[in-house]
């Protein structure tokens, strides 16, 4: 037994969500239980019984036993900022209480003063799917379930290009189609957000730097901008769209 428990912990690390590491301490633990009153050696128990063992009764209880505890499930967006602190800091005098007044600083992203056509360089993104035209839109955060929740009931408001923390598209999912463009600050063109988008006709961009960009802006993304492909990451090709402000007369 103690062999078993030295090769699990051998494969685990710290992980950024508290929820994570209960649901994977909890399910180990019933599998350590199953596996001691099965009497068999551990080869056998894992590509034999443990299948019909290890059963969706146990999962619920697994469930219920860390909502007794108080753990509550966070949306998946909010690990992301602990993987990549700097992409996600607030702007000085913004808050991330309220939207309105908020906007990312990331020290990386490229900035500019406007242009002859009032378009301000404020990012860069990489491509998913490269299109016939730009894409213009209002700047709206998507940062928590709450405003999904508001949106879902009150509707998505016209011109939205969602600028989100989550690659993985749990999130959004239930509005992603009704959004005109999607800046995402994780993730690559191979996330799930980039796949969902794909399947969807919605421009977006992943991996994406912002510096300056508040609630209500409006921004043009670089839809036209070469996509981003498998060669690229593997060769460490920087292939990006600009990300711009747009100043209207």
């Amino acid at each position: 037994m103690s062999k078993i428990i030295s090769d699990v912990d051998k494969f685990e690390s710290e992980s950024p969500s508290s929820v994570v590491t209960a649901i994977n301490t909890a399910v180990q633990t019933v599998v350590r239980q199953r596996f001691e009153a099965s009497g068999q050696n551990w080869k056998d128990f894992v590509f034999g019984e443990s299948v019909e063992t290890i059963t969706e009764e146990d999962f619920r209880a697994v469930e219920q036993m860390l909502i007794d505890a108080g753990h509550r499930y966070d949306w998946s967006a909010a690990i992301s900022p602990q993987e990549r602190p700097d992409a996600y800091k607030p702007a000085v005098g913004t808050s991330e209480d309220d939207l309105d007044t908020f906007c990312f600083e990331d020290p990386d992203a490229p900035v500019g003063e406007p242009d002859g056509d009032g378009l301000e360089l404020r990012g860069v993104g990489d491509n998913v799917v490269s299109y016939s035209e730009d894409t213009v839109g209002i700047a709206r955060y998507v940062r928590s379930t709450n405003r999904v929740l508001k949106w879902l009931s009150e509707g998505v408001p016209e011109n939205t290009i969602a600028v989100i923390d989550d690659s993985g598209g749990t999130l959004t999912a239930p509005i992603l189609e009704r959004f005109k463009g999607v800046i995402c600050a994780g993730g690559t063109v191979r996330s799930h957000l980039g796949i969902l988008t794909r399947e969807y006709g919605i421009p977006c961009l992943m991996n994406s730097k912002v510096n300056g960009i508040m609630e209500g802006d409006s921004v043009r993304m670089e839809s036209t901008a070469r996509a981003k492909n498998t060669e690229d990451y593997q060769s460490g090709r920087e292939v990006t769209a600009n990300i711009w402000r747009v100043h209207t007369s």
